[in-house]
């Protein structure tokens, strides 16, 4: 040792030891042990204070001995309680100490420290060299086990990253795939209330259940980023999923998803379009068939009648005409048979649920027809056969009867229209029933005419038959239809025709609103739209732009991100107008371009391209403080890939990052495939900013590597080529010990003892490729 030296302004004892490396000052530098020098050398004389420079003056109260211990292993010393003026108990503490816990034997004895004038200095110096010995390897040992522990707890956290990402990839793809089935499921069902409680169900699922899993798809996003940033700042290789819960994984089973729940909507109105025809087609059917069956009803018993048989010849004529006058009635019913049977038939192809009732009574129906058809031919001949028997017949009903039979026709047609059930989708639809109904109250008058004109002849008959002295045996043996029930049937279409003007309007007004309801969505959607996809290039723009610190970056995208979450309500509002669309089975609308669909799926993208873009800002500022890159270099390195960035999108294509390489001073084929198997390790074929950054601050700064962890488990183990259980849990922390533990594989070289453990296979692992 050299004499002490005066360091500063304090009287601090230096020791140099003739070995490779100098001992630091900071062995002896214990600030209790300086504060009470402090005091002792305000005591002083400046000449005693100088004095303080030789060895013994150190060594000979004990307090040197006590403070070297106090520096490295505080826990061991109460410094504060020791007295200057008790040389004897700080000798015979720190000698104690020493040996009980630093396996230094005791050399000397505090009596002959104390009781000498000038102590053994060579004495000294050995007992302080066991102090050196002793910390140095102590502190080599604490070194290497922080640097062991900071790489485990690196490798700890990234796998419970991995682990994290692994479990929400699963349930997430778990949720799509239970999801997915439901909206393929196109079973059909019967009555409109059904489809309509599985349109509010699948609102219920936009509404409520999909928003959340958006979030977490987009969160799943950010977390994998993340992840993969961390492990290129520690020098780990990337992380790769386990099969089927990669990112693309997951877009593509999301994309799956939307396709299903495109088809989903367009399945449920179509079906709701179905049953409302058949519906619709269903309830015309019991209309045109309870109107002829009220009209066959007594028909078969009247043409199955013997009447003829005993009449008179006049009265055989009446009934040949009557049957005559039937049988155009029953001509002009026909084409209400065949719509009847037209009806069926199309219930049948739509596969209306109560098809089987509806085909009971079309087939009864037609049988009756069918019979009525032999009942009316067998009865024209029964009367033929006594027609040469008969002779004149009253031309006026005759006439009567004829006129009668088809105005009667008329007005139940009429009125059968006038109360025909009508169904549009939009206002030129119903604009044109209502000329229809326009152009039939101008037949009117010409109607009431008619009218007119064949209640004249009955009252001619009359006339004539008072004229005549005729008495008239009954109505009117042609026909059935008598004045009275002309009378009726007209009035009963002047109610009908206003009845019909007001189901118009009505179905004009809500065609109306219809329109309006059409004119709201479009309106809020032609502005939506482009809102969306203006703020998409905005978007774009700024993470293309450098414009102040990546911090001020940041602020201004959470801000920009605020305010488009600030717009939701327009979106909630649209949802509401299209759900009122919906609502009001509205189809089609020529004032928009744009679906809720499409808007739906932009503000999706919307949202999730601010979140990734500002994922990709706080990346760099990780990568920039992990790494040490100043904003100069950040401006350099956004400068230099813009540059070659020919379509902004912040991807280099390979030809542009080629051409970027050299620009920086990299060449050779084999140069930039080994650039592209560390900027590209998934050859996607294409190069992000982040992987720039990444690959140039990796080129120019330095990380921990497998074999400076190896170094430092080599100092833990003593130099041996393994390392026990008992050793790693006294010198790391218990949870990183027992991680070591559990992963280290036993060491099998001829060196090896029971329990050997083999750090280097296990180092060498966690720079490798991941288990997860």
């Amino acid at each position: 040792f050299q004499d002490w030296m005066l360091i500063g302004q304090y009287n601090v004892p230096q020791i140099y030891m003739e070995q490779e490396n100098d001992w630091d000052r900071d062995l002896l530098l214990d600030p209790a042990w300086e504060k009470q020098q402090r005091k002792v050398r305000a005591s002083e004389s400046p000449g005693a204070a100088a004095g303080a420079c030789k060895m013994r003056y150190f060594w000979k109260d004990g307090l040197a001995f006590n403070a070297l211990i106090h520096r490295h292993r505080p826990e061991l010393i109460d410094y504060d309680k020791l007295r200057k003026d008790d040389p004897v108990t700080n000798l015979n503490n720190a000698f104690e100490v020493a040996e009980r816990y630093l396996d230094i034997p005791k050399m000397l004895d505090a009596e002959d420290i104390v009781g000498t004038l000038r102590p053994d200095e060579k004495a000294i110096m050995t007992y302080v060299s066991c102090f050196y010995h002793a910390f140095s390897g102590a502190q080599k040992a604490e070194t290497a086990a922080n640097r062991i522990c900071k790489v485990l707890a690196v490798n700890q956290e990234n796998e419970h990253l991995m682990e994290d990402y692994e479990k929400l990839a699963s349930d997430l793809l778990e949720w799509i795939r239970r999801t997915i089935p439901w909206l393929e499921n196109r079973a059909p069902e019967k009555t409109m209330t059904e489809m309509q409680q599985k349109l509010e169900d699948f609102r219920d699922y936009r509404r409520v259940h999909k928003p959340p899993k958006v979030q977490e798809k987009c969160q799943l996003e950010i977390n994998f980023n993340t992840l993969q940033t961390k492990l290129r700042l520690s020098n780990r290789p990337a992380f790769m999923p386990s099969e089927g819960r990669m990112v693309s994984d997951i877009n593509g089973a999301w994309h799956k998803l939307e396709g299903a729940e495109k088809g989903y909507e367009e399945w449920l109105l179509n079906e709701i379009r179905r049953l409302e025809r058949l519906d619709h087609l269903a309830e015309k059917f019991r209309q045109k068939a309870a109107i002829h069956e009220s009209w066959t009803d007594g028909k078969e018993a009247m043409l199955t009648q013997k009447d003829y048989e005993t009449a008179t010849l006049s009265e055989i004529k009446a009934l040949l005409k009557k049957h005559e006058a039937f049988e155009s009635d029953l001509a002009a019913h026909q084409d209400r048979v065949e719509q009847i049977a037209a009806i069926a038939q199309e219930l049948n192809e739509l596969d209306y649920y109560d098809s089987p009732s509806v085909n009971a009574r079309c087939q009864k129906i037609c049988e009756q027809w069918d019979a009525l058809g032999s009942l009316t031919q067998s009865r024209r001949e029964s009367l033929e056969r006594t027609e040469k028997q008969l002779e004149s017949i009253d031309e006026l009903y005759l006439e009567y009867a004829k006129r009668a039979a088809p105005f009667n026709n008329w007005m139940e047609g009429a009125m059968e229209d006038l109360q025909d059930m009508f169904i549009v989708h939009n206002i030129e639809e119903i604009q044109g029933l209502i000329t229809a109904h326009d152009q039939f109250k101008s037949t009117l008058p010409e109607a009431n005419k008619e009218r007119e004109s064949i209640q004249a002849i009955q009252a001619e008959v009359q006339k004539i038959a008072q004229y005549n002295g005729i008495k008239l045996a009954g109505n009117n043996p042609y026909t059935t239809i008598t004045p009275q029930s002309i009378d009726k049937k007209w009035e009963k279409v002047q109610q009908l025709v206003p009845q019909r003007d007001q189901a118009l309007q009505e179905e004009l007004a809500r065609q109306q609103s219809n329109d309006h309801l059409r004119r709201q969505f479009a309106n809020q959607a032609n502005m939506i739209g482009p809102w969306i996809q203006n703020k998409m290039e905005e978007i774009g723009r700024i993470s293309i732009e450098m414009n102040g610190t990546l911090e001020d970056q940041l602020t201004h995208l959470r801000q920009y991100e605020q305010s488009i979450i600030e717009y939701k309500p327009n979106i909630d509002q649209l949802e509401g107008d299209h759900q009122l669309i919906q609502e009001a089975l509205i189809f089609d609308n020529k004032y928009t371009a744009y679906t809720m669909e499409h808007l739906r799926v932009g503000w999706e993208q919307l949202l999730t391209t601010i979140a990734r873009t500002i994922n990709e800002i706080e990346n760099q500022i990780l990568t920039r403080d992990a790494k040490g890159i100043s904003q100069e270099q950040l401006h350099e390195y956004r400068t230099s890939f813009n540059h070659f960035d020919k379509v902004r999108n912040s991807f280099a294509c390979l030809t542009e990052f080629k051409a970027c390489l050299i620009s920086l001073g990299y060449d050779g084929d084999a140069e930039f495939a080994r650039i592209m198997g560390i900027v590209d390790p998934n050859n996607s074929g294409a190069v992000t900013f982040q992987a720039f950054i990444d690959f140039m601050s990796r080129e120019t700064t330095d990380t921990d590597t497998a074999d400076q962890v190896i170094a430092s488990f080599k100092i833990l183990a003593g130099d041996k080529n393994y390392i026990t259980a008992e050793e790693l849990r006294r010198e790391l922390p218990p949870d990183q010990a027992e991680y070591c533990i559990a992963r280290m594989a036993p060491y099998t070289g001829p060196d090896a003892v029971p329990g050997a453990l083999d750090y280097m296979s296990f180092s060498t692992a966690l720079y490798g490729e991941s288990d997860l």
